[in-house]
């Protein structure tokens, strides 16, 4: 193993947070701004990159960081290390409403696909990359555009989602078909396509938007039944408006024609 090997606890139902528990010298990788609680003698560390350790040096660190910003995270990550003789915890909670899915990278051949905000922290040695969409259409209409975050090692990572999560193996030629917004992570052998809904009728008022995305096995996806996303639009649609102000319908195009006559 190159990674530490952490053990955990998940807790709550829908507002989540999960516990880690470190043995001397081992060290978990976080999001900055991800704590919730710690232990004495757990040191705190902000670091560029994702402390993966590869790619050695200024540069290697500087393009780790590089890469954290072209999926819209910050430029720093946080390490947390049990520097005292005795277990120590340290805990992490998930920035909205949903589930902490716990992922052993050896048991996908070290490699998981997910959305660009979904990593929440992981064992000391995962590496935090991007993965760029090959096909032009996946880039353009896939809900999470040309690049996703790209989970490898052979430790233990945990991805945050919205709502509940499901897992789903898909077998040789299974195919899956989901709101683009929906997907969270999936295993490198998934064939990750998008198409277009058809009829012009279901497209246009359907509320489904345009585009939905075809998984295809084989291979392992999780499915998020709440996209923070939705949630997000939910909430401003409902929202007082200020003068001059407007909404903005979510899915198809029949929900903004609604809103600019004047439908609540």
């Amino acid at each position: 193993m190159n990674n530490h090997e952490i053990d955990y606890k998940i807790h709550g139902d829908d507002m989540q947070f999960v516990e880690v528990e470190l043995d001397p010298q081992e060290t978990v990788v976080a999001e900055a701004g991800a704590l919730m609680m710690m232990e004495d003698h757990i040191e705190m560390e902000t670091i560029f990159g994702d402390g993966s350790g590869s790619g050695g040096g200024l540069f290697g660190k500087i393009m780790g960081a590089g890469k954290r910003v072209l999926t819209g995270e910050s430029l720093f990550m946080t390490t947390f290390t049990n520097t005292g003789s005795e277990k120590r915890h340290v805990s992490f909670a998930s920035p909205y409403p949903g589930k902490i899915i716990p992922m052993d990278l050896s048991e996908h051949s070290g490699k998981i696909i997910c959305q660009k905000d979904a990593f929440l922290a992981a064992a000391k040695g995962v590496s935090v990359g991007i993965e760029f969409q090959r096909k032009l259409g996946t880039g353009f209409f896939g809900g999470e555009g040309f690049i996703m975050q790209k989970l490898e090692g052979d430790g233990l990572a945990f991805v945050h989602a919205g709502g509940t999560i499901i897992e789903k193996k898909l077998q040789p030629g299974e195919s899956l078909r989901v709101d683009t917004g929906c997907l969270v992570a999936m295993t490198h052998d998934v064939d990750y396509s998008i198409e277009t809904v058809k009829g012009v009728k279901t497209a246009l008022f359907g509320g489904e938007g345009l585009f939905f995305a075809t998984l295809r096995g084989p291979g392992t996806v999780w499915i998020q039944s709440l996209p923070f996303s939705r949630l997000a639009s939910r909430v401003f649609a409902s929202a007082p408006q200020v003068p001059g102000g407007s909404s903005k319908g979510e899915g198809s195009v029949a929900g903004g024609l609604f809103d600019l006559l004047g439908g609540k």
